[in-house]
């Protein structure tokens, strides 16, 4: 074959390589506007990519067709891709500052995105333009919170609150931001147990002082309890100290003079939080009567929407073997976490839990058998700093004294906090 002949073929193969890549090529040529309206409706119904396909499309001939851009970043919002979003409005404010919706779209992505730095520098750009805005007043609140300056947030709230006073989710943010500023708590609880025989009523009460800090909670209690005709008291610190994002922990230590108590009582748990909602716990409490007795204990918890779902084994060890007992407790929460009803029920005795249904002149016994269910409701005031509690117990017990009989024991809580700056 002749070098000219091989050049041509080459040339025709070259060529019809290409020729396909031409024919892939489109070119929008619909009515914007209708393929608009058809890619809002399968974005709403579940079809994102085909929606973002068409939208990129129309973009092909109608670049600046701004409203289009604009559900586009929108829908990349959605789905989480948060940088692809903020390139697609900075493209839209970049020509036209004056969008407002685009502006409260872009700070929503930033907000969402975790970068809540970005959002308050946009807030202040946006407010700018569109001065003492409502809408955006409320975004940079919630920035200023992110950016850990809830008092800010609040008088930012307060302005747009000044703005339009009929803006209910301003009212209820606002309400929130006073709550979460609202760092000291005092409550007092009050419980009853009545047994169907051989003890006459029991009566418990609680003083406690809670305050918030940036390195977790702790709070310090005095419990005073009437039994067996005599009174006494015990006194505890519960600390919450955060370790990092995701983990925390639990450490309690008290103690008494009083015969009715432990002399000593102190434990630890650590919490971990894991995907899919759930969260583990492992730890330990100790107390001190004539001896020292160990509960190693645990919990797994899971959240699926507005309910809670956990279970925390007791295991006991003592001269007779190990001791075991659980609690199995669902909630389902309202607003927030002071407004909740609740179930829990439970087999076996675990010294934790019972220690004020055993005879405290001896040695505690740990290998009782015991059932018990408890229902509960929590709520709270419309301002958030007032929360009351009430808890109804019905238990079968063993007799610590007379192993084999049983009594029933019901158990009446209720309880009050105040929340304050």
């Amino acid at each position: 074959m002749s070098s000219k002949r091989v050049l041509k073929l080459t040339f025709i193969v070259a060529f019809l390589s290409v020729l396909p890549m031409f024919g892939q090529q489109k070119i929008f040529k619909g009515d914007p506007d209708k393929s608009f309206e058809n890619a809002r409706k399968m974005a709403f119904n579940q079809q994102r990519k085909q929606a973002q396909d068409t939208l990129q499309f129309i973009l092909t001939k109608y670049p600046n067709y701004q409203d289009v851009r604009s559900f586009l970043a929108t829908t990349y919002s959605w789905d989480g891709d948060y940088i692809k979003a903020r390139k697609e409005f900075a493209v839209i404010l970049d020509k036209d500052s004056n969008r407002k919706d685009t502006w409260i779209a872009a700070i929503k992505n930033e907000i969402w995105g975790d970068t809540p730095f970005i959002a308050l520098e946009m807030s202040n750009k946006a407010l700018d333009i569109f001065k003492l805005d409502p809408e955006i007043l409320y975004l940079k609140a919630k920035a200023q919170e992110k950016t850990s300056n809830p008092q800010e947030a609040l008088a930012t709230i307060q302005l747009a609150i000044n703005q339009n006073p009929a803006d209910q989710n301003a009212k209820d943010y606002k309400l929130s931001l006073n709550n979460l500023l609202s760092q000291n708590t005092i409550g007092i609880n009050s419980s009853v147990d009545f047994y169907s025989k051989t003890f006459d009523p029991m009566q418990y009460y609680n003083l406690n002082y809670g305050r918030q800090t940036q390195y977790g909670s702790i709070i310090a209690k005095v419990n005073f309890n009437r039994r067996f005709n005599e009174n006494g008291m015990q006194y505890e610190v519960d600390m919450y100290p955060k370790i990092t994002k995701g983990l925390y922990a639990y450490a309690n230590f008290g103690f008494s003079n009083s015969f009715l108590f432990p002399d000593f009582r102190y434990g630890a748990e650590l919490y971990k939080s894991l995907p899919k909602s759930f969260e583990v716990s492992l730890g330990f409490r100790a107390l001190k009567y004539s001896t020292n007795t160990t509960i190693y204990t645990g919990s797994v918890g899971w959240y699926k929407g507005n309910g809670y779902f956990s279970f925390r084994p007791y295991l006991t060890p003592g001269d007779k073997g190990v001791s075991k007992s659980g609690t199995f407790t669902y909630r389902n929460y309202g607003s927030d976490s002071d407004n909740y009803i609740g179930i829990s029920a439970g087999i076996g005795f675990s010294p934790e839990n019972n220690q004020f249904n055993i005879s405290s002149t001896i040695t505690p016994i740990v290998n009782l058998k015991s059932q018990k269910i408890n229902l509960s409701y929590y709520f709270s005031s419309s301002n958030k700093q007032n929360a009351w509690g009430t808890q109804f117990g019905l238990t079968h017990q063993e007799i610590s004294f007379d192993q084999g009989n049983y009594f029933w024991i019901y158990s009446l809580t209720v309880m009050w906090n105040l929340k304050f700056k």
